[in-house]
């Protein structure tokens, strides 16, 4: 479970999408994130929204491959793994790579994003 780590899609008020790639069994703060991305107020876009707007279905989310490269955060605990585990792009489908490859792949920062 360590290993393991959820996409999240954000939108802020500014109405730009955001991605955070945050260990399974935490929790996202939202304020850490808005934080980070420079917004004043963030959440999480509606389950509705999640194919529009990735191309993606609700479980099934990967931060590789969205219709449109959003800027994307990853949670800091990721930068001492060796590896890792996300979302392959469909429900039940998981890719294991480093993070530092994933962080180069998509452009994301590592930053301080869940609850303690």
């Amino acid at each position: 479970p360590d290993t393991v780590f959820k996409t999240l899609v954000l939108i802020g008020r500014s109405r730009q999408h955001y991605v955070c790639v945050i260990p399974v069994a935490c929790e996202l703060d939202l304020k850490k994130a808005a934080a980070h991305f420079g917004e004043k107020h963030v959440e999480m876009i509606h389950a509705k929204d999640i194919t529009a707007v990735t191309g993606y279905i609700k479980g099934g989310c990967s931060p590789v491959g969205m219709k449109k490269q959003f800027p994307t955060a990853i949670h800091k605990s990721a930068e001492e793994l060796p590896d890792f585990w996300v979302s392959g792009g469909k429900v039940g489908l998981q890719m294991n790579l480093s993070p530092a490859a994933l962080s180069e792949l998509i452009g994301a920062s590592f930053a301080d994003l869940i609850k303690e």
